[in-house]
């Protein structure tokens, strides 16, 4: 039976992706809810039909009381069959349908939605550009896109298991009572009308608020959790109080926000404890009075005070159901502003892969300076012959890393483009562009999973055997053989932490070297790659590279000029342009700014810019 419900929807199903998701609440809400919409309607459909038959079963007992006025013999008589078959209605019928009702509720709609938002959320993140994600902290983002599916969902389960219900249940009371006496409705009316107004008065402030302490829970996840990824920064210089301090100073904002939020609460019970007072006097003291004068029965009287009583119970629900509504709705907001927002760095529409032939590159003035005035490059063209190895050279600044991220169209360039082959990268596929680009950073972080989850990255189809030579090849095979993690997991099943930070950097380069040599693109970036290795491991890999490079379009970046001394040209960048280009001996011959890049160095690095 459960697995009935579970199936009814494919939180997977596929859909529709949009570079522009809708930026208001209620469209954003009800672009997850197209699978739901039949679910959704048969579970509003239930819950008037389930408060339906709970202000039935209170008229019903006033009726109960008004028969018992009857001889005992003749009411079985006269009222047998009929209450027979009452009693298989409340056996049967009313569990069959709260059944139902419930099962939609708890097991169709509450796991599959959250489920739903969750997966189409990441993958809508996923595709956003390396500048936004380089714009917000990782963990506000992951924060957001974890918050966001239960609010939905609990926003979702109050809409059918309170506020229909609710709504039908106060209609359903106010007919009782009309059908009993339609004066009794008028103290009904007159409490509806102040309940309404508490309603409103807690939703205009409990929204905001909520929204607020959303926001403050984000900034503590965000601080602590910039503190985890770099503990080692942390501990090095010695800074636990001063995270402490730093994460304490967003805990009080956060303690702060939340003290306000149930500020509202506890005036929104206090307000509701004597407007339910009134309710009660006003129902059930008119009842009385109705009775005294001969103008209504004691079932009538019952009837008031079961169904003034039940609202009296109810009301603190469905007050705190609206305001968690409301509540989650303010969470939902704050999700929002980073799930909508647009993606900007788009395939276009008759975006073609990438036909790669020979694996020239064309650059042409290209500009680019992040939006800003300075910095990045600055009408630089350049041509990369197929097959030709390029060294870049240049200051922390001068633009290198820059060139390589609009290579990897990690950004659009502000003006000028770059060919392969012909062919505009701005007009192929993203990941056609990527798939037949391997890169080496300087930046060695792996992925928190086994050494062979994150060299099968390079090529997940590749076999057992692909993936060992390829290690073997990055000096890798003999030290992964000899790593276990704590679980016991050993060799290319162990696992190596977040960022691979269980790993040594020279360990960690070697398996981001071995993914790269399983990928085997036509194109090599190669940013630092032997930065991270001893001297002694650097000159075994350097013959590991060279033979990656067999073959491919290269291009190098090194502050340890010996690494690049051997490329068939090596440019040097300056301020975002392109100062020099030659081979190592014809720049050295010059005399210019690499030659004092290279007798200014010790140990085979470039000096900083002060130096230099």
């Amino acid at each position: 039976m459960f697995r009935f419900f579970e199936n009814l929807v494919d939180p997977y199903a596929s859909y529709a992706h949009t570079d522009h998701p809708p930026t208001r609440l209620w469209p954003f809400l009800r672009s997850f809810c197209g699978p739901f919409k039949k679910v959704f309607w048969v579970t509003g459909l239930l819950s008037i039909v389930v408060a339906a038959i709970e202000i039935w079963l209170i008229y019903y007992m006033g009726r109960l009381v008004d028969l018992l006025g009857t001889e005992p013999s003749q009411m079985w008589d006269d009222y047998g069959t009929e209450l027979l078959l009452v009693g298989v209605f409340i056996l049967l019928i009313r569990p069959l349908v709260q059944g139902i009702d419930v099962a939609l509720l708890n097991n169709t709609i509450l796991p599959n939605f959250g489920t739903l938002i969750r997966w189409r959320a990441h993958r809508q993140v996923l595709r956003q550009s390396v500048g936004w994600f380089e714009n917000d902290f990782a963990g506000r983002i992951a924060n957001r896109i974890m918050q966001t599916p239960p609010a939905a969902g609990e926003v979702v389960f109050q809409v059918f298991d309170a506020i229909s219900y609710s709504m039908a249940y106060l209609i359903g009371a106010a007919i009782l009572l009309t059908t009993s006496d339609w004066r009794l409705m008028l103290p009904l009316l007159m409490w509806f009308a102040l309940y309404g107004w508490l309603v409103a008065w807690t939703v205009k402030r409990v929204g905001p608020a909520s929204k607020a302490a959303s926001d403050a829970r984000s900034q503590v996840t965000g601080r602590v959790v910039d503190a985890y990824t770099n503990i080692h920064s942390v501990k090095m210089f010695a800074h636990h109080d001063l995270e402490v301090a730093f994460a304490g100073e967003a805990i009080e904002h956060a303690r702060k926000t939340f003290q306000a939020e149930m500020r509202i609460f506890t005036v929104m019970d206090v307000a509701l404890t004597v407007l339910n007072g009134l309710l009660i006097i006003g129902v059930v003291g008119w009842a009385l009075v109705l009775w005294t004068a001969g103008e209504a029965s004691v079932g009538v009287v019952a009837a008031a005070a079961a169904l003034t009583l039940r609202l009296n119970a109810m009301t603190g629900w469905i007050m705190w159901a609206v305001s968690s509504f409301f509540r989650e709705l303010g969470v939902v907001a704050e999700g929002m502003e980073t799930i909508a927002q647009p993606i900007t760095l788009v395939d276009k529409a008759n975006a073609a892969p990438l036909t790669l032939t020979d694996g020239r590159i064309d650059v042409q003035n290209l500009t680019h300076h992040y939006g800003r005035t300075s910095g990045g490059l600055q009408q630089v063209s350049l041509t990369i012959a197929p097959g030709e190895k390029i060294g870049l050279v240049g200051r922390s600044g001068a633009g290198k890393s820059t060139l390589v991220k609009l290579l990897l169209r990690f950004y659009d360039a502000e003006s000028g483009r770059i060919l392969i082959d012909g062919q505009d990268i701005a007009t192929i596929t993203q990941d056609s562009l990527r798939s037949n680009i391997g890169v080496v950073q300087q930046d060695s972080s792996l992925l928190h999973r086994s050494v062979r989850d994150n060299i099968l990255y390079g090529r997940p189809d590749a076999t057992e055997v692909e993936m060992i030579a390829a290690a073997k090849q990055a000096q890798a095979h003999d030290f992964i053989l000899d790593l276990e993690d704590p679980e016991g997991r050993s060799g290319y099943d162990a696992r190596v932490g977040e960022r691979g930070v269980k790993l040594s950097g020279g360990q960690r380069q070697r398996i981001t070297l071995a993914r790269v040599i399983l990928k085997n693109a036509p194109i090599l970036l190669l940013d630092e790659a032997t930065s991270a290795l001893d001297s002694e491991v650097e000159a075994v890999i350097q013959e590991t590279l060279y033979g990656m490079m067999a073959g491919k379009t290269v291009i190098a970046i090194a502050h340890r000029l010996s690494t690049i001394a051997e490329m068939d040209r090596i440019l040097v960048l300056d301020d975002g342009h392109i100062v020099e280009q030659g081979t190592h001996d014809a720049l050295l011959d010059k005399g210019g700014l690499y030659a004092g890049f290279w007798s200014r160095q010790s140990g085979g690095f470039l000096k900083t810019e002060s130096d230099a």
